[in-house]
């Protein structure tokens, strides 16, 4: 059977869980975060950030991408989130075993050339040390023009094995 031609079967399970869910959940009225909090995190399955940092529904921005990366798009939903939606904290959170850990971007943007005869302009934004990418991250917000509010930035590395913030500092 054809990659296309294959069912989904997540697709009805996830309806059928949505379901339930919206006959127990509850309206949140305001679109801004309760407490004003914007996180930048890795997209990876593992990091479930709510409960990681103990919020509920409504009380901040979760942005996720791979490796939790500041790129222009991170950058724009940020934007947003601060200039119409209020947020004045901004959270990093990157963590071990990522899979942009110690990857070779030069090598994966070849393989998806040879692959689709295309080479992807984007950066893949893989690292060698999560601690640094981290702080190189909390440094590009902090020049973005686009992102005026950068006094209460921080930013941690999340360990998938113990469930611990480990804060990364200058």
């Amino acid at each position: 059977m054809s990659e296309s031609a294959r069912p989904f079967p997540n697709r009805d399970q996830l309806v059928d869980n949505n379901r339930a869910f919206a006959a127990t959940t509850e309206s949140i009225a305001d679109v801004r975060p309760d407490r004003k909090l914007a996180v930048i995190a890795c997209m990876d399955s593992r990091m479930d950030i709510f409960a990681i940092l103990g919020l509920k529904n409504g009380e901040a921005h979760i942005i996720r991408n791979a490796g939790g990366a500041v790129t222009d798009d991170a950058i724009r939903s940020l934007c947003l989130s601060q200039q119409k939606l209020g947020t004045r904290e901004v959270i990093l959170l990157h963590h071990t075993d990522c899979g942009l850990l110690n990857l070779d971007e030069t090598a994966f943007k070849a393989e998806l050339e040879d692959e689709l005869g295309i080479r992807p302009q984007w950066a893949l934004e893989s690292f060698s040390d999560p601690h640094a990418d981290v702080r190189q991250s909390i440094e590009r917000l902090r020049l973005s023009p686009f992102i005026p509010h950068t006094d209460h930035v921080s930013g941690f590395v999340y360990d998938v094995d113990t469930g611990e913030l480990h804060a990364v500092t200058d």
